[in-house]
Protein backbone atom coordinates (compact mmCIF):
# COMPACT_ATOMS: atom_id res chain seq x y z
CA UNK A 1 0.00 0.00 0.00
CA UNK A 2 1.30 3.42 -1.16
CA UNK A 3 2.28 5.82 1.64
CA UNK A 4 0.40 9.25 2.08
CA UNK A 5 2.30 12.06 0.58
CA UNK A 6 1.93 14.07 3.76
CA UNK A 7 3.16 11.22 5.51
CA UNK A 8 6.03 10.63 3.46
CA UNK A 9 6.72 14.65 3.67
CA UNK A 10 6.74 14.36 7.44
CA UNK A 11 9.27 11.38 7.29
CA UNK A 12 11.70 13.08 4.99
CA UNK A 13 11.89 15.98 7.31
CA UNK A 14 11.84 14.28 10.36
CA UNK A 15 15.01 12.21 8.84
CA UNK A 16 17.04 15.44 9.33
CA UNK A 17 16.04 17.23 12.32
CA UNK A 18 18.63 19.57 12.28
CA UNK A 19 18.28 20.74 8.94
CA UNK A 20 14.91 20.91 9.49
CA UNK A 21 15.06 22.76 12.86
CA UNK A 22 16.93 25.33 11.08
CA UNK A 23 14.70 26.32 8.24
CA UNK A 24 11.49 26.43 11.24
CA UNK A 25 13.68 28.99 13.36
CA UNK A 26 14.37 30.79 9.89
CA UNK A 27 10.24 30.61 8.80
CA UNK A 28 9.83 31.61 12.87
CA UNK A 29 11.75 35.11 12.20
CA UNK A 30 9.95 35.55 8.04
CA UNK A 31 6.51 35.35 9.68
CA UNK A 32 7.16 37.21 13.62
CA UNK A 33 8.28 40.02 11.06
CA UNK A 34 5.19 39.99 8.66
CA UNK A 35 3.00 40.29 11.65
CA UNK A 36 5.07 42.84 13.31
CA UNK A 37 4.82 45.16 9.91
CA UNK A 38 1.38 44.31 9.39
CA UNK A 39 0.77 45.40 13.50
CA UNK A 40 2.78 48.27 12.94
CA UNK A 41 0.81 48.99 9.82
CA UNK A 42 -2.70 49.31 11.39
CA UNK A 43 -1.66 50.38 14.67
CA UNK A 44 -0.38 53.62 13.29
CA UNK A 45 -3.68 54.95 11.73
CA UNK A 46 -5.27 53.52 14.86
CA UNK A 47 -2.80 55.86 17.14
CA UNK A 48 -4.01 58.74 14.09
CA UNK A 49 -7.91 57.82 15.23
CA UNK A 50 -7.09 57.10 19.16
CA UNK A 51 -9.18 60.47 20.93
CA UNK A 52 -11.27 60.64 18.31
CA UNK A 53 -12.85 57.13 18.95
CA UNK A 54 -13.23 58.42 22.01
CA UNK A 55 -15.23 61.23 21.59
CA UNK A 56 -18.74 61.83 20.81
CA UNK A 57 -19.94 63.28 17.79
CA UNK A 58 -21.46 61.97 14.44
CA UNK A 59 -19.69 65.25 12.81
CA UNK A 60 -16.48 66.90 13.18
CA UNK A 61 -15.67 70.54 11.67
CA UNK A 62 -12.24 71.11 11.11
CA UNK A 63 -9.59 73.63 9.20
CA UNK A 64 -9.51 73.85 5.65
CA UNK A 65 -6.03 72.86 6.24
CA UNK A 66 -6.82 70.41 8.52
CA UNK A 67 -3.73 67.74 8.05
CA UNK A 68 -3.95 65.59 11.03
CA UNK A 69 -5.59 65.44 14.80
CA UNK A 70 -2.26 67.59 16.04
CA UNK A 71 -1.70 69.64 13.20
CA UNK A 72 -5.75 70.65 12.34
CA UNK A 73 -5.30 74.50 11.93
CA UNK A 74 -7.99 76.58 13.16
CA UNK A 75 -11.31 77.90 12.31
CA UNK A 76 -13.53 80.72 13.85
CA UNK A 77 -15.91 79.83 17.14
CA UNK A 78 -18.42 81.58 15.56
CA UNK A 79 -18.81 79.23 12.55
CA UNK A 80 -20.15 76.42 15.39
CA UNK A 81 -22.72 78.87 15.88
CA UNK A 82 -23.85 78.87 12.47
CA UNK A 83 -23.57 75.04 12.56
CA UNK A 84 -26.22 75.04 15.61
CA UNK A 85 -28.95 76.97 13.05
CA UNK A 86 -29.02 73.80 10.81
CA UNK A 87 -32.24 71.87 11.93
CA UNK A 88 -30.19 68.37 11.90
CA UNK A 89 -27.58 69.63 14.76
CA UNK A 90 -28.32 69.58 18.37
CA UNK A 91 -24.91 70.26 19.73
CA UNK A 92 -21.43 72.18 18.81
CA UNK A 93 -18.92 71.93 21.19
CA UNK A 94 -15.54 73.34 20.04
CA UNK A 95 -12.14 72.11 21.41
CA UNK A 96 -9.04 73.94 21.88
CA UNK A 97 -5.12 72.44 22.07
CA UNK A 98 -2.14 73.91 22.77
CA UNK A 99 1.25 72.52 23.60
CA UNK A 100 3.25 73.79 26.82
CA UNK A 101 6.10 72.86 28.74
CA UNK A 102 5.86 71.16 31.95
CA UNK A 103 8.33 71.81 34.74
CA UNK A 104 10.27 68.93 36.70
CA UNK A 105 12.42 69.14 39.18
CA UNK A 106 14.10 65.87 37.73
CA UNK A 107 17.46 67.23 36.14
CA UNK A 108 15.16 70.45 34.80
CA UNK A 109 13.40 68.31 32.46
CA UNK A 110 10.44 70.26 30.62
CA UNK A 111 8.81 67.91 28.27
CA UNK A 112 6.27 69.23 26.03
CA UNK A 113 2.29 68.71 27.52
CA UNK A 114 -0.55 68.57 24.63
CA UNK A 115 -3.58 70.05 26.34
CA UNK A 116 -7.12 70.00 25.69
CA UNK A 117 -9.35 72.11 26.47
CA UNK A 118 -12.94 72.39 25.83
CA UNK A 119 -16.18 73.36 27.59
CA UNK A 120 -16.47 71.11 30.88
CA UNK A 121 -20.65 70.37 30.14
CA UNK A 122 -20.07 66.85 29.98
CA UNK A 123 -21.26 64.39 27.37
CA UNK A 124 -17.82 64.97 24.93
CA UNK A 125 -16.00 62.20 26.20
CA UNK A 126 -16.86 58.16 25.86
CA UNK A 127 -14.57 58.25 29.05
CA UNK A 128 -16.15 57.16 32.29
CA UNK A 129 -12.82 58.66 34.03
CA UNK A 130 -12.98 61.64 32.26
CA UNK A 131 -17.21 62.28 32.61
CA UNK A 132 -17.12 61.69 36.51
CA UNK A 133 -14.01 64.37 37.35
CA UNK A 134 -15.99 66.83 34.61
CA UNK A 135 -17.02 69.52 37.93
CA UNK A 136 -13.37 69.42 39.06
CA UNK A 137 -12.45 71.18 36.25
CA UNK A 138 -14.68 73.77 36.77
CA UNK A 139 -12.45 75.26 39.14
CA UNK A 140 -9.70 77.54 38.54
CA UNK A 141 -6.18 76.15 37.09
CA UNK A 142 -6.95 72.17 37.26
CA UNK A 143 -6.13 69.79 35.05
CA UNK A 144 -6.96 66.10 34.39
CA UNK A 145 -3.99 64.06 32.81
CA UNK A 146 -3.99 60.77 31.06
CA UNK A 147 -2.47 58.07 32.98
CA UNK A 148 -0.85 57.05 29.33
CA UNK A 149 1.52 59.93 30.47
CA UNK A 150 4.84 58.85 30.44
CA UNK A 151 6.97 58.80 33.68
CA UNK A 152 8.79 61.43 32.99
CA UNK A 153 6.55 63.55 34.12
CA UNK A 154 6.45 62.22 37.78
CA UNK A 155 3.64 61.29 40.25
CA UNK A 156 0.23 62.45 38.45
CA UNK A 157 -1.46 61.90 41.97
CA UNK A 158 -4.18 64.45 42.82
CA UNK A 159 -4.09 66.97 44.47
CA UNK A 160 -0.08 67.52 43.22
CA UNK A 161 0.94 71.08 42.15
CA UNK A 162 2.48 71.49 38.77
CA UNK A 163 3.82 74.05 36.52
CA UNK A 164 2.48 74.30 33.10
CA UNK A 165 3.33 77.40 31.28
CA UNK A 166 4.68 79.66 34.02
CA UNK A 167 1.61 78.42 35.68
CA UNK A 168 0.78 76.50 38.24
CA UNK A 169 -1.49 73.94 38.14
CA UNK A 170 -3.73 71.22 40.10
CA UNK A 171 -3.82 67.73 39.14
CA UNK A 172 -7.80 67.30 39.62
CA UNK A 173 -7.51 63.40 39.38
CA UNK A 174 -6.72 60.71 35.96
CA UNK A 175 -8.30 59.10 33.53
CA UNK A 176 -7.65 56.34 31.07
CA UNK A 177 -7.38 57.40 27.02
CA UNK A 178 -4.05 57.38 25.52
CA UNK A 179 -2.18 59.83 24.55
CA UNK A 180 -1.08 57.84 20.43
CA UNK A 181 0.30 60.83 18.32
CA UNK A 182 -0.64 63.59 21.05
CA UNK A 183 2.32 63.57 22.55
CA UNK A 184 4.46 62.44 25.69
CA UNK A 185 1.73 63.59 27.99
CA UNK A 186 -2.04 64.73 27.55
CA UNK A 187 -3.68 66.82 29.99
CA UNK A 188 -7.55 68.29 29.66
CA UNK A 189 -8.53 71.52 30.86
CA UNK A 190 -11.74 73.62 30.83
CA UNK A 191 -11.82 76.19 28.14
CA UNK A 192 -11.79 79.02 30.62
CA UNK A 193 -8.48 77.19 32.03
CA UNK A 194 -6.94 76.63 28.49
CA UNK A 195 -6.97 80.33 28.27
CA UNK A 196 -5.00 80.95 31.47
CA UNK A 197 -2.57 78.44 29.83
CA UNK A 198 -2.57 80.00 26.17
CA UNK A 199 -3.33 83.92 26.92
CA UNK A 200 -2.86 84.49 22.99
CA UNK A 201 -5.07 82.03 21.90
CA UNK A 202 -8.53 82.83 23.55
CA UNK A 203 -11.79 81.13 22.57
CA UNK A 204 -12.25 82.69 19.61
CA UNK A 205 -10.72 80.18 17.26
CA UNK A 206 -11.82 76.18 17.49
CA UNK A 207 -9.25 73.62 16.36
CA UNK A 208 -11.96 71.19 16.09
CA UNK A 209 -15.91 71.32 16.48
CA UNK A 210 -17.71 68.25 17.64
CA UNK A 211 -21.28 68.00 16.14
CA UNK A 212 -23.64 66.00 17.52
CA UNK A 213 -27.32 65.27 15.26
CA UNK A 214 -30.85 65.24 16.22
CA UNK A 215 -31.90 61.76 16.59
CA UNK A 216 -32.95 60.12 13.29
CA UNK A 217 -30.93 62.66 11.11
CA UNK A 218 -28.95 61.85 8.22
CA UNK A 219 -25.10 62.15 8.56
CA UNK A 220 -24.52 62.23 5.05
CA UNK A 221 -27.56 64.65 4.48
CA UNK A 222 -26.27 66.73 7.87
CA UNK A 223 -23.16 66.91 6.35
CA UNK A 224 -24.01 68.33 3.06
CA UNK A 225 -26.09 70.60 4.24
CA UNK A 226 -23.36 71.86 6.43
CA UNK A 227 -20.97 72.50 3.27
CA UNK A 228 -23.68 74.56 1.24
CA UNK A 229 -24.33 76.74 4.33
CA UNK A 230 -20.47 76.99 5.67
CA UNK A 231 -18.54 76.56 1.85
CA UNK A 232 -15.15 76.31 1.97
CA UNK A 233 -14.69 77.99 5.28
CA UNK A 234 -14.10 74.63 7.21
CA UNK A 235 -14.15 70.63 6.18
CA UNK A 236 -16.86 68.77 7.48
CA UNK A 237 -16.52 64.87 8.08
CA UNK A 238 -18.78 62.32 9.13
CA UNK A 239 -17.25 59.34 10.84
CA UNK A 240 -15.99 57.30 8.07
CA UNK A 241 -14.93 60.04 6.15
CA UNK A 242 -12.78 60.78 9.18
CA UNK A 243 -11.72 57.40 9.16
CA UNK A 244 -10.65 57.50 5.81
CA UNK A 245 -8.76 60.44 5.90
CA UNK A 246 -6.60 59.72 8.51
CA UNK A 247 -5.70 56.16 6.79
CA UNK A 248 -5.02 57.45 3.94
CA UNK A 249 -2.94 60.37 5.51
CA UNK A 250 -0.72 57.95 7.55
CA UNK A 251 -0.64 55.14 4.65
CA UNK A 252 0.01 57.17 1.53
CA UNK A 253 0.71 60.71 2.57
CA UNK A 254 3.63 59.96 4.96
CA UNK A 255 6.37 57.78 4.72
CA UNK A 256 4.78 54.81 7.02
CA UNK A 257 3.06 52.93 4.02
CA UNK A 258 6.03 53.08 1.99
CA UNK A 259 8.25 51.51 5.10
CA UNK A 260 5.68 48.88 6.51
CA UNK A 261 4.52 47.91 3.15
CA UNK A 262 8.49 47.46 1.60
CA UNK A 263 9.37 45.34 5.23
CA UNK A 264 6.41 43.59 4.51
CA UNK A 265 7.99 42.27 0.97
CA UNK A 266 11.09 41.67 2.54
CA UNK A 267 9.90 39.44 4.92
CA UNK A 268 7.98 37.41 2.50
CA UNK A 269 10.85 36.84 -0.09
CA UNK A 270 12.64 36.37 2.66
CA UNK A 271 10.42 33.48 3.94
CA UNK A 272 9.78 32.03 0.36
CA UNK A 273 13.65 31.78 -0.41
CA UNK A 274 14.58 29.70 3.31
CA UNK A 275 12.01 27.24 2.06
CA UNK A 276 12.79 27.07 -1.11
CA UNK A 277 16.13 26.36 -0.07
CA UNK A 278 15.26 23.61 2.18
CA UNK A 279 13.05 21.89 -0.29
CA UNK A 280 15.74 22.43 -2.92
CA UNK A 281 17.96 20.54 -0.49
CA UNK A 282 16.24 17.70 0.59
CA UNK A 283 15.27 16.95 -2.72
CA UNK A 284 18.39 16.87 -4.26
CA UNK A 285 19.56 14.57 -1.51
CA UNK A 286 16.63 12.37 -2.12
CA UNK A 287 16.74 12.50 -5.52
CA UNK A 288 17.16 8.32 -5.88
CA UNK A 289 14.43 7.87 -3.36
CA UNK A 290 12.07 10.63 -5.81
CA UNK A 291 12.80 8.39 -8.60
CA UNK A 292 12.20 5.09 -7.02
CA UNK A 293 8.87 6.22 -6.17
CA UNK A 294 8.30 6.72 -9.86
CA UNK A 295 9.23 3.82 -10.40
CA UNK A 296 6.56 1.97 -8.75
CA UNK A 297 4.25 4.29 -9.91
CA UNK A 298 3.78 7.99 -8.42
CA UNK A 299 2.46 10.23 -10.58
CA UNK A 300 4.16 13.36 -10.80
CA UNK A 301 1.25 15.23 -8.65
CA UNK A 302 1.82 12.64 -6.16
CA UNK A 303 5.07 13.74 -5.54
CA UNK A 304 4.67 17.30 -6.15
CA UNK A 305 2.17 16.67 -2.92
CA UNK A 306 4.73 15.20 -0.93
CA UNK A 307 6.84 18.50 -1.60
CA UNK A 308 4.12 20.97 -0.23
CA UNK A 309 3.66 18.71 2.34
CA UNK A 310 6.58 19.81 3.61
CA UNK A 311 6.59 23.47 2.18
CA UNK A 312 3.66 23.60 4.40
CA UNK A 313 4.50 21.49 8.02
CA UNK A 314 7.52 23.76 7.81
CA UNK A 315 5.45 27.16 7.62
CA UNK A 316 2.24 26.08 9.91
CA UNK A 317 4.98 24.45 12.69
CA UNK A 318 6.63 28.12 12.70
CA UNK A 319 3.20 29.68 12.51
CA UNK A 320 2.62 28.87 16.38
CA UNK A 321 5.20 29.76 18.43
CA UNK A 322 5.67 33.41 16.08
CA UNK A 323 1.95 34.10 16.95
CA UNK A 324 2.92 33.75 20.48
CA UNK A 325 6.33 36.01 20.25
CA UNK A 326 3.72 38.37 18.07
CA UNK A 327 1.52 39.04 21.00
CA UNK A 328 5.04 39.34 22.95
CA UNK A 329 6.04 42.02 20.71
CA UNK A 330 2.97 43.66 20.49
CA UNK A 331 2.49 44.10 24.02
CA UNK A 332 6.42 45.69 24.20
CA UNK A 333 5.14 48.40 21.18
CA UNK A 334 2.42 49.45 23.63
CA UNK A 335 4.33 49.74 26.85
CA UNK A 336 6.99 51.70 24.77
CA UNK A 337 5.52 53.81 21.90
CA UNK A 338 2.06 53.90 23.14
CA UNK A 339 0.69 52.98 19.86
CA UNK A 340 -2.65 50.28 20.00
CA UNK A 341 -0.84 47.37 18.82
CA UNK A 342 -3.14 44.94 18.77
CA UNK A 343 -3.98 41.25 17.38
CA UNK A 344 -7.14 41.02 15.56
CA UNK A 345 -8.97 37.80 13.77
CA UNK A 346 -8.60 39.51 10.82
CA UNK A 347 -4.64 40.14 11.59
CA UNK A 348 -4.25 36.55 12.37
CA UNK A 349 -6.28 35.60 8.99
CA UNK A 350 -3.84 37.72 6.88
CA UNK A 351 -0.38 36.51 8.30
CA UNK A 352 -1.78 33.34 7.80
CA UNK A 353 -2.91 33.59 4.84
CA UNK A 354 0.75 35.05 3.90
CA UNK A 355 2.01 31.92 5.84
CA UNK A 356 0.69 29.12 3.38
CA UNK A 357 1.48 31.60 -0.03
CA UNK A 358 4.96 30.94 1.23
CA UNK A 359 4.94 27.59 1.37
CA UNK A 360 2.70 27.61 -2.06
CA UNK A 361 5.21 29.59 -3.61
CA UNK A 362 7.84 27.75 -2.19
CA UNK A 363 6.89 24.76 -3.03
CA UNK A 364 6.10 25.57 -6.48
CA UNK A 365 9.47 26.97 -7.03
CA UNK A 366 11.01 23.94 -5.47
CA UNK A 367 8.96 21.20 -8.27
CA UNK A 368 11.52 21.70 -10.99
CA UNK A 369 13.65 19.70 -9.03
CA UNK A 370 11.72 16.93 -9.21
CA UNK A 371 12.23 16.66 -12.92
CA UNK A 372 15.63 15.39 -12.18
CA UNK A 373 14.14 12.30 -10.91
CA UNK A 374 13.92 10.31 -13.88
CA UNK A 375 15.08 6.52 -12.83
CA UNK A 376 16.39 5.95 -16.56
CA UNK A 377 18.67 8.95 -16.63
CA UNK A 378 19.79 7.62 -12.75
CA UNK A 379 20.44 4.27 -14.18
CA UNK A 380 22.17 5.58 -17.32
CA UNK A 381 24.25 7.44 -15.56
CA UNK A 382 24.76 4.23 -12.27
CA UNK A 383 23.49 6.18 -9.54
CA UNK A 384 22.05 4.01 -7.38
CA UNK A 385 18.33 4.34 -5.79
Amino acid sequence: MRSKPFFLAWRILAHDKARTGLAIAGIFIAILLVFVEIGLYVAIPRGGLLLYHRLRFDLLMTSRDYEYVTQPGEFPAQLLDRARAVPEVARATPLYFGSAKWKSLAGGVEPDLFVIGFPPTGGIFSVAGIESRIGALEKPDTVLMDSATRPMFGPLTKGRRVEIAGRKETIAGKYRLGTGFLGLGVALASAENFVRLFPGRGVGDANIGLLRLRSGADPELAAAELRARLGGEVRIFTRPQLEAHEIAYWTIRTSVGLIFGSGLVVSLVVGIMIVFQTLSIEIGRRLGEFAMLKAIGYADGALAAVVLGMSLAIVLIAFVPATGAALLVYRLIRTQTLLPAAMSELQLAAVLGAALAMAAVSAGLALSGLGRANPAELIKRGQRF
